[in-house]
């Protein structure tokens, strides 16, 4: 009886769950089978598979995908290098520690548009930026990131918002790791290389398959920074399949295609989820 109650009770968000899940996703397979443009309204109909055709061979699509592994990769590889360089700063005790690490963890809490608009106005402005205005004083060109280099602008953006998540696990990690394994190694002579080598990267190393994890699921869908900064311009240079499937949408006004692209970043997102969850569970199996 129970046992009844309980399923009972669990029930009304459980069902609601899977409402707020289902109801998007059928919608969103329901529409990439019609044709439906916002323009004409009217013009309705199954279209088959014309939609997913469309989407597969924009010019575009493939700068797109490009665009998003670039993206994907080099914030991952930036926010492990320097979070694991900082928490190995970190693990000396000195004077206002705490405050420091408050400090590097902060940016991390900074909401993506926030984060945007921050970097574009008041660092890589070409006219007022902070930039700009180093850039003045040694008398070097100044640069106008947005134009210039958009898809690193937005991995600096990001990256700087993202290397605090991996500093904050790596910091916890570090925190269970065996000091005297540490002060045995240091006896024998160990310098600090083939202590990190040999110690605390593998302890390290389900910690990095977390970031990793994470990071790449989370990165896949990066917009707000691409729609505040660059508007994925100029060209495509900085448009990734999410701002792709936005621009197909609300842009040019053709949910279906646009639905068909989000069915398309679906498959590819849980694929990569699949084979990264498989990953991070051997390691912790270990």
């Amino acid at each position: 009886m129970k046992f009844s109650f309980a399923k009972l009770l669990q029930a009304p968000s459980i069902i609601l769950l899977l409402l707020w899940m289902i109801v998007p996703l059928s919608m969103t397979l329901y529409f990439s089978f019609m044709r439906y443009n916002l323009l004409y309204p009217e013009r309705t109909g199954f279209d088959g598979l014309l939609n997913y055709n469309f989407f597969l061979t924009d010019p575009a699509l493939y700068d797109s995908i490009v665009n998003s592994l670039t993206l994907v990769g080099s914030i991952i590889v930036i926010s492990v290098v320097f979070g694991l360089s900082i928490a190995l700063l970190l693990q000396n005790a000195f004077r206002g520690r705490g405050i420091v690490r408050v400090m590097l963890i902060s940016p991390f809490f900074i909401m993506p548009t926030v984060n945007a608009l921050l970097w574009k106005n008041m660092f890589m402005n070409p006219v007022y930026g902070l930039f700009a205005f180093i850039s003045g004083i040694f008398g070097w060109p100044v640069i106008d990131w947005m134009a210039d280099f958009p898809l690193l602008s937005i991995i600096i953006m990001l990256s700087w918002q993202w290397t605090p998540f991996a500093l904050l696990i790596f910091m916890t990690s570090l925190q269970s790791m065996d000091k005297e394994q540490v002060e045995a190694a240091e006896i024998e002579g160990a310098g600090f290389w083939s202590k990190f080598y040999y110690l605390t990267l593998p302890h390290l190393s389900r910690a990095i398959a977390v970031v990793v994890m994470i990071q790449a699921i989370f990165h896949l869908s990066i917009f707000a920074e691409i729609f505040v900064t660059t508007g994925g311009g100029p060209g495509y240079m900085s448009t990734n399949t999410t701002f792709l499937i936005f621009s197909q949408a609300l842009l040019q006004f053709d949910v279906g295609v646009a639905s068909a692209g989000g069915v398309f970043a679906i498959v590819v997102a849980n694929i990569i989820a699949f084979f990264l969850i498989k990953t991070v569970a051997k390691g912790m199996a270990k």
